[in-house]
């Protein structure tokens, strides 16, 4: 019985290390939307040495640069030179003046959980605080190319699923430079870029895309979901950069060949997907000011006189969907769906999420999709909870056995081991069964626990008073408190910070250490006592819907375990007398 409380124990302690301390201290309570920049004095060095503040999800945090961005925004938006794009879940235009794709909003993902939010601005124009955009051209020598001012001819008036645009500039010298593109039903956008030669004589030409992009709107880059540059590169999907590696090395080339490449935020993605069978080449950039570039250049090609050529590259600009990622892997762009950095386990996150998606699909609320998938689970369970039981039962009947031996053997301990083992032989009592339903419950909340950091279909999903399961829960004293106007030190967040649901955490955990009454040592009864407690302030910053399983699955461990004593009543029983005894002899050694 001892070694089984000694593993129960190396189990709670190993499942808290999975969960991860440092993650819980370090987003303990993630920097609000809100969050200022520090204010220095307005200097290139000061500028180069700030730090900029990051939010959970993405996005300036800065109110003033927030202010300054809507402007900028508003006023590239209102030039005449734009074709608008107009798809089924993507909005925005294109900029005529340097054939840049530079306003893109996704209509189906809002910034906020308000009502009237806007749409998720993904794209923003060049030189305004939160830029983020794409470019397709070429590279040549000796020749004019199109630049970021070459102001482009359209043939259509507006750029949707059923009408494809073509873009076209004559650089003077007998070429004809043409991108067409193309947009589908969700965030793919195809790019046909065309060199026409009727010059006379051949050219070389190098064609390019690229996306260009601010750090300052990039999501929190965590060790368990990475933000920043990523890619496929050969047969491996690149999670090791980040901005911090650009800016050091100045250029990142990836090794292996690009199957794509772009910036990935917790949430959205950007990515360029080369021609199939290309080999372009590939690199990251820092350009200084928090600005960074993802290219990929093609080998240079020569367009013989009286000839065109032609190369088809595309860019996927919109939210991390896992179906949607899917659909384009299974189309043929490889490992696509990695741009999700599932981990080890995306084997089996990826079916908690479809499950949890079909139970929203049935009753039309995560939360209660969340319910239901913990009843679910600790039914399937069941019939193990059973087993489990009946063997710790086996294990109390066997109880005074086992201290016989104990005695008998205390001077050797290896010998005691073996005398055990062989009880167990016996009477047929398996040690580790009641421990089986704890260790399949790990691999269902930690599929859990990813899917609500990395699931889009999370995001900003609402449930009884929480308006984002994929957030903190927000109940809780230091908001209250800030509604009137009082601001809770960091320090004090510890304390005030918690939530409803930890709470809950806390006191239903409890609840089941105290109704299945254990002989422990003393020790090992103080860390059982106050584990619970340690949980509630562990994991009060971790998803909502996280917590929300778990303050299920321990009111249905009550009741399953209600039940289970009911229908083995001799073992409360010999449970109450131990527990009665330990505490006389804990009374008489005081």
């Amino acid at each position: 019985m001892e070694n089984q409380r000694n593993l129960i124990l190396a189990i709670a302690l190993s499942f808290l290390l999975l969960i991860g301390w440092d993650y819980a201290m370090q987003y303990f309570y993630p920097q609000p939307e809100e969050a200022l920049v520090e204010e220095v004095a307005d200097t290139p060095a000061s500028r180069a040495a700030e730090a900029t503040q990051h939010s959970r999800t993405g996005g300036l945090v800065d109110p003033a640069l927030q202010a300054q961005e809507e402007v900028d925004v508003a006023r590239a938006l209102a030039s005449p030179d734009r074709l608008p794009i107009d798809a089924p879940r993507v909005a925005g235009s294109i900029n005529l003046r340097g054939g840049l794709i530079d306003d893109i909003v996704l209509k189906d993902h809002t910034e906020t959980t308000d009502e009237d939010s806007g749409p998720v601005r993904l794209f923003s124009p060049n030189g305004t605080p939160a830029q983020y955009f794409a470019q397709f051209g070429w590279v040549g020598s000796n020749i004019r190319v199109p630049g970021v001012q070459t102001l482009w001819e359209a043939d259509g008036e507006r750029l949707t699923p059923e009408t494809p645009v073509t873009l076209s500039w004559n650089n003077g010298q007998g070429l004809t430079f043409e991108v067409t593109y193309a947009i589908d039903d969700n965030y793919m956008i195809t790019a046909e870029q065309a060199v026409s030669n009727t010059s006379g004589n051949q050219v070389v030409v190098e064609p390019f895309g690229l996306v260009n992009r601010t750090s300052r709107t990039a999501s929190q880059d965590i060790f368990n979901a990475h933000s920043g540059p990523m890619g496929v590169f050969g047969d491996t999907a690149d999670y090791d950069v980040d901005y911090e590696d650009v800016d050091e090395a100045g250029v990142v080339r990836p090794q292996g060949r690009t199957r794509w490449a772009g910036f990935a935020d917790i949430y959205w993605l950007a990515a360029l997907v080369p021609q199939d069978g290309s080999a372009p080449a590939t690199s990251y950039r820092a350009l200084g000011n928090e600005t960074y570039r993802a290219d990929v250049i093609y080998e240079p090609m020569t367009v013989p006189a009286g000839r065109k050529f032609t190369t088809t590259s595309r860019l996927y600009a919109g939210a991390k969907e896992s179906v949607v990622l899917d659909q384009y892997q299974d189309a043929g762009i490889e490992k696509f769906g990695f741009a999700i950095d599932w981990g080890w386990f995306r084997w089996f996150e990826k079916p908690i999420l479809w499950l949890l998606r079909t139970l929203f699909d049935a009753v039309g609320n995560f939360g209660v999709a969340i319910i239901i998938l913990t009843v679910i689970v600790r039914g399937l369970m069941f019939p193990i909870a059973q087993k489990g039981f009946a063997s710790m039962a086996a294990m109390k009947a066997i109880q005074p056995k086992m201290k016989e031996l104990q005695e008998k053997y205390k001077d050797d301990k290896p010998k005691q081991q073996q005398e055990i083992m062989e009880l167990y032989k016996r009477e047929k009592v398996n040690p580790l069964a009641g421990c089986l339903p704890m260790l399949l419950q790990i691999p269902v909340f930690f599929a859990l626990y990813k899917v609500l950091i990395l699931a889009v279909e999370m995001r900003h999903e609402k449930f009884a008073w929480i308006d984002d399961l994929s957030a903190p829960d927000p109940a809780n004293l230091a908001n209250a408190l800030a509604y009137v106007g009082i601001d809770v030190p960091g320090w004090l967040m510890i304390i005030f910070g918690l939530g409803v649901l930890a709470v809950l955490l806390g006191f239903t955990m409890w609840l089941t250490f105290k109704l299945n009454p254990s002989a422990m040592d003393p020790m090992q009864q103080k860390i059982f006592d106050i584990m619970p407690w340690i949980l509630m302030f562990v994991m009060a910053p971790f998803a909502a819907g996280l917590l929300l399983y778990w303050v299920t699955s321990n009111v249905l461990t009550l009741a399953q375990q209600k039940y289970l004593y009911s229908k083995h009543p001799q073992m409360r029983a010999m449970i109450e007398e131990e527990k009665k005894k330990k505490a006389a002899e804990a009374a008489k050694a005081t």
